[in-house]
């Protein structure tokens, strides 16, 4: 199984074999797919960040209260049960571009042996 991420704009464009998985606190109300609500970020520190826009202070956070109680294996086994085994394209709402939770996700799972990379549309 592949893991990618992306965003919930681009899911009208995702091929078909890709399952995905949202991460975000709340879906949008049109995503009616799974959710893994343990790669969310916590309400407190999120409403904290959407006020000062501190990157540091919510990758801090992000850090200390997400990540360190999970286990990148174990998550990913999680996410292979959620998806049959198929490919996982990771769910939020920020612009590749845009300062996201996802990207500090991608880059955790990457550093425990676990590829995971921005899915881009354009190469396909």
């Amino acid at each position: 199984m592949k893991l990618y991420t992306s965003y919930y704009a681009m899911m009208r464009r995702f091929p078909e074999n890709l399952v995905p998985i949202s991460i975000a606190g709340k879906a949008p109300d049109f995503y009616h797919g799974i959710e893994y609500k343990k790669l969310a970020p916590k309400y407190k520190f999120f409403m904290e960040w959407k006020k000062n826009h501190d990157n540091g202070f919510y990758i801090s956070h992000y850090q200390s209260e997400v990540l360190n109680y999970l286990q990148a294996k174990l998550v990913y086994r999680k996410l292979y049960k959620l998806s049959g085994g198929r490919d996982v394209v990771l769910l939020c709402y920020e612009k590749p571009e845009d300062f996201c939770h996802r990207h500090l996700v991608a880059d955790w799972l990457t550093k425990n042996g676990i590829p995971c990379e921005e899915l881009d549309l354009r190469k396909r």
